[in-house]
């Protein structure tokens, strides 16, 4: 796995620290790979703006902060208006459908949208919308690797929240497949 530089954003309480955490752990643990993550969140701890930035790689990291990003999952409007500009223009945007509507795509950009809030509703618990775009990323962007990912979901929920973040995966995974 070469260099990837990932942004995830939204909103305090969509999961979103969570998220980079996931990947990151995949990446690191369960791929053998290398990562390091960076966050940022307002003042707030629901509603306010939030983003976490991860670097994979297979080598030692050396530079942690992202310089330009290969993957923008975005979970709100207004985290999709301030880091989209910093997405490379053959790189891929990953998107909610309910919460953000991007502009035409400029260069090569690979859009990619799926209902994730939606179907994290008709899973019973809208709090899950991370997890879907987990799976949907994985099997879009191949960030990490189907069974790291599944790992990292795995060890990093409550025991009680397992069963319900794996669907929740595999919702999102199966979502992209299909």
């Amino acid at each position: 796995m070469p260099r990837r530089e990932i942004r995830i954003t939204g909103y305090g309480g969509q999961g979103i620290i969570l998220t980079g955490y996931i990947f990151g752990k995949a990446a690191a643990i369960f791929d053998d790979g290398h990562s390091t993550m960076t966050q940022s969140f307002g003042p707030e701890a629901r509603g306010s703006a939030c983003a976490s930035a991860l670097v994979l790689d297979d080598k030692v990291i050396d530079y942690p902060y992202l310089r330009r990003t290969d993957v923008l999952l975005a979970l709100s409007r207004e985290g999709y208006e301030k880091y989209e500009p910093e997405l490379k223009d053959d790189g891929i945007l990953i998107f909610d459908q309910d919460m953000v509507e991007p502009h035409k795509a400029r260069g090569n950009i690979q859009m990619l949208g799926i209902p994730a809030a939606r179907i994290a509703e008709e899973l019973g618990k809208r709090i899950v919308q991370n997890i879907v775009v987990v799976g949907f990323a994985t099997a879009a962007a191949q960030i990490v690797g189907v069974d790291a990912a599944r790992e990292a979901v795995k060890s990093s929920v409550p025991e009680s929240l397992v069963d319900l973040n794996l669907k929740a995966f595999e919702k999102g995974y199966e979502y992209f497949k299909n």
